[in-house]
């Protein structure tokens, strides 16, 4: 099976009450985990790639090791996104690049300008099959290229949102409703704003929307990587039971990267600890992978809702 758009994905999710995970991709042994456990549990994937990841490992690299995964499950529906474009020349490289879904980020700008911005992605996206996910409302945190100051991140008025995707015609919206980029997302009671999102979904019925931020920085993994020598105190994430109950309003694609990196990045630290005379990369990256895998299907099974979906 060919690269999808994230379409027939939204709508089937929409409906279903469910929403499809997009996992952050940055080498091999991250795409291999996330597409064996989506094969796996028989569940629709989005891989995405950020401007962080594309320096790191080349765009052609990853997209590359995202063919040599459809190769290998040609039964699972996977789309490749965009993750945070923030200019048009960007979402045009990649579009003609191969990919079949992007991200215009235009939440920084104002209003009018972030639809404008929308509006010209969109236009040449939708001309070559393309899906377009935009972004109204600013999360707070710091991930890759993003970095948003708490006093500068807004949520997302619901009158605006249905009046910005009547104008643009943009295919998803990422919306700001409480959660946001990196590990430290909360610094008291974790919550999300439930009845911003019910108001946004009675405006705009049977249109999907995306959350951002949505890693729950589960303790296990955490406290895994301060035993074994990491330094990340306080670190608090989304409860998985309101990233369940989002889905069920609306939201229909949930973006997971930081508890990727603190599942891979605890289990390496634990085996260096257990094993420091090892120097085969093969050694520590192979349970890391074996972590990915763990991590996505539990999304799939006990928070996304998407297993047995193909």
């Amino acid at each position: 099976m060919p690269l999808v758009t994230t379409k027939k994905m939204f709508s089937d999710a929409y409906e279903g009450g469910y929403a499809i995970g997009a996992f952050n991709v940055n080498n091999m042994e991250i795409i291999q985990g996330i597409v064996e456990a989506a094969r796996e549990e028989r569940a629709p994937l989005i891989l995405q790639v950020s401007a962080g990841a594309r320096k790191y490992a080349n765009s052609t690299y990853l997209k590359k090791l995202v063919e040599a995964a459809l190769i290998e499950s040609p039964e699972l529906p996977i789309a490749l996104h965009l993750d945070h474009g923030d200019t048009f020349e960007l979402c045009k490289s990649v579009i003609e690049d191969g990919f079949t879904s992007v991200m215009i980020d235009g939440s920084h700008l104002p209003f009018e300008e972030n639809i404008l911005l929308t509006k010209q992605v969109v236009d040449f996206a939708h001309d070559r099959g393309v899906t377009v996910e935009a972004e109204l409302g600013r999360l707070a945190g710091i991930e890759d290229a993003v970095s948003v100051d708490a006093e500068d991140a807004t949520f997302t008025d619901p009158d605006q949102a249905a009046e910005f995707v009547e104008r643009t015609g943009a295919d998803s919206l990422a919306i700001a409703i409480g959660t946001s980029h990196g590990a430290y997302k909360f610094k008291g009671e974790p919550r999300l704003d439930i009845e911003r999102l019910k108001k946004i979904n009675q405006l705009l019925p049977g249109f999907p929307l995306v959350l951002h931020g949505a890693s729950s920085v589960i303790p296990e993994f955490v406290e895994m990587n301060n035993q074994y020598g990491g330094e990340i105190p306080g670190a608090k994430g989304v409860p998985e039971e309101l990233i369940r109950e989002a889905t069920r309003h609306g939201v229909c694609k949930v973006n997971i990267d930081s508890d990727l990196r603190l599942a891979m990045t605890g289990v390496i630290r634990r085996e260096f600890a257990k094993n420091p005379s090892n120097f085969d990369p093969r050694v520590y990256l192979g349970p890391a992978r074996t972590a990915i895998k763990e991590m996505v299907r539990h999304k799939i099974v006990n928070v996304l809702g998407n297993a047995n979906k193909i």
